[in-house]
């Protein structure tokens, strides 16, 4: 199990008590947040290396609707791997081994984090 499956089962046991329903679309939509916000942290990072260098590689209009394109891809992909049959043998395997646990607010804000540090990145442009 990946790091990202992980913090889903993690977010998804947290809020399995209090949401029954709904706990489910909470960790996949966290977990797309998440990772949305580290591709684009990388993305930021990628361009203010490649600006300082001089490299012109693309436009930021084209940058920016690739960016869009797999931040849906992204969720599709998380999407297709946290529903149905995939998830109830990932849960299994999950409940046989000790969870870990983490500071849930902690987890709240890194993307937060993540965003705002693509934002200093940007600066750098």
């Amino acid at each position: 199990m990946t790091i990202f499956d992980q913090l889903f089962f993690f977010i998804f046991s947290k809020y399995k008590k209090q949401y029954k329903q709904k706990a489910n679309t909470i960790a996949l939509f966290y977990i797309s947040i998440l990772q949305i916000a580290l591709a684009f942290l990388l993305g930021c990072f990628f361009a203010a290396f490649l600006n300082k260098l001089h490299v012109d590689t693309m436009s930021s209009g084209k940058a920016w609707t690739l960016f869009i394109m797999l931040a849906f891809a992204i969720h599709f992909k998380n999407w297709i791997g946290y529903n149905g049959k995939t998830r109830k043998v990932m849960n299994a395997k999950f409940n046989k081994k000790k969870a870990p646990q983490y500071n849930a607010l902690l987890l709240l804000a890194l993307p937060f984090i993540c965003i705002g540090m693509g934002f200093l990145l940007l600066q750098a442009l």
